[in-house]
């Protein structure tokens, strides 16, 4: 099979980035946008442009039925989903195939089964993988999730079932804080995903947060890209992305590496697929979540193993064999990403809306710039606050630091708060330098 059309259910830089992969690889595609994002470089981009709805997520990038009327009416023959949104929403898989399409990701019954927490954790004990101890089941209201809590003890950790990101997530100490997280942490979780549904784990404290990245193929054949160091985080979305980690060995990657593979053959997974793992300081790991999606940090993975993920989430869609061994998987030197988000870091990160009067990028060996911004680009209230991505490589991770340095003091956004000077300040901090983090790292700088 042959995609002919994609449509990109999505906006900001993933669009733009499953745009690049489509039109290198002689593709048309097709942009959906809500009245705010009618300007947006990723609808000028694409070969064609449908309006999907108002500027509110539900009544556009969450609303199903106008993505599928727009990809209908565009005649695509399949959809990519991007991250965040509808890209591990099961029942919009199944709604694109129903509707002759392709869903570029794993199918609706493995996006489910992963999405099944309940599910997922009998079958990793079964396999003899640690989990973390929690619910075995959806938390349907405050009583029962205290009731799990009183089993596996306080601290516990709120988390969304339906996405990721650091939405719908909420730490609770005692009971009186577990009852007044449970709806802040539901309400999140509908509002971000189209789903309010939440789980509950108990909370490891200082951890690594380290997550593997996975290809798989309807074959059978799977294969794993090293891993990603994911630790600096505030509010659990991640700031700070880097590969390999400075923390994991040739023995503890593979250890990894095969547990993740262990993982997606147990519950069918196909395409790209994130693993995610919290490890302590002796190196025991415990597994967290499957991300069925591109991830947002995946530029990293792609700089050291030179392959193009979204264009291999394509392939694999269209019903080709991986054309990649385990043994071809060489690391090569250090890449590190910082997530560029509109929001004030001396203002506990709130987010920062405006106009971004002028842009200045980085560049240079080494540099990459994932971004939809430009001059006189409107950062508006509606979505989430990440405007770009900064990532570079070296050779290793103190060549890389430098670069990144380097490339943070070239970068210049005007008119509006950006993490750009903290990240400045995380760079020169000699604990990170070091590789001495945790995901509780910016609590002490």
């Amino acid at each position: 099979m042959e995609f002919r059309r994609i449509l990109i259910a999505n906006r900001g830089e993933i669009a733009i980035r499953v745009i690049r992969a489509c039109k290198e690889m002689g593709i048309k595609t097709i942009a959906v946008y809500s009245d705010a994002d009618k300007d947006s470089l990723h609808v000028k981009y694409a070969d064609d442009a449908v309006n999907i709805g108002p500027a509110l997520s539900y009544k556009s990038y969450l609303n199903m039925e106008a993505i599928i009327d727009a990809a209908k009416k565009s005649k695509a023959d399949a959809i990519h989903p991007g991250y965040g949104f509808l890209s591990e929403n099961a029942v919009f898989a199944q709604s694109c195939f129903d509707n002759g399409m392709t869903f570029i990701g794993p199918s609706a019954h493995c996006i489910a089964k992963a999405g099944n927490k309940s599910s997922a954790r009998h079958t990793l004990i079964e396999l003899g993988i640690p989990v973390i101890p929690g619910s075995d089941d959806i938390i349907s209201s405050p009583d029962m999730a205290c009731e799990v809590a009183g089993k596996v003890g306080f601290p516990v950790i709120l988390k969304a079932s339906g996405g990721g990101g650091g939405r719908g997530m909420r730490i609770a100490n005692n009971k009186e804080e577990l009852i007044e997280a449970f709806s802040i942490a539901s309400g999140e979780a509908a509002a971000a995903f189209g789903n309010p549904d939440i789980y509950l784990e108990k909370y490891i404290e200082k951890p690594r947060h380290i997550e593997i990245q996975i290809l798989g193929d309807m074959y059978g054949n799977y294969i794993h890209l090293a891993e990603r160091e994911c630790s600096i985080q505030v509010r659990y979305q991640k700031l700070i992305e880097e590969a390999p980690s400075f923390f994991v060995d040739e023995k503890f990657r593979a250890t990894l590496g095969e547990t993740a593979i262990k993982i997606a053959k147990s519950i069918g997974y196909t395409n790209a697929g994130t693993m995610e793992f919290l490890v302590d300081k002796d190196k025991n790991f415990y597994f967290m979540e499957v991300n069925a999606r591109v991830q947002v940090e995946h530029p990293v993975t792609e700089l050291i193993t030179g392959i193009d993920i979204v264009r291999q989430q394509i392939l694999i869609a269209a019903g080709q064999k991986l054309g990649i061994r385990q043994e071809d998987i060489i690391p090569k030197g250090w890449s590190m990403e910082c997530r560029i988000n509109a929001c004030d870091p001396e203002d506990n990160f709130m987010p920062s809306p405006g106009k971004i009067e002028s842009v200045i990028f980085p560049g240079g060996p080494g540099v990459r710039i994932d971004t939809h911004i430009h001059d006189n680009y409107i950062v508006g209230p509606f979505y989430d606050s990440l405007i770009g991505k900064l990532i570079v490589w070296d050779k290793d991770r103190p060549s890389a630091i430098i670069r990144m340095k380097r490339a943070l003091d070239e970068f210049e956004i005007n008119g509006i708060q950006t993490t750009i000077p903290f990240f400045q300040k995380v760079f020169k901090n000699k604990a990170f330098q070091k590789g001495d983090i945790d995901t509780h790292f910016l609590k002490h700088i």
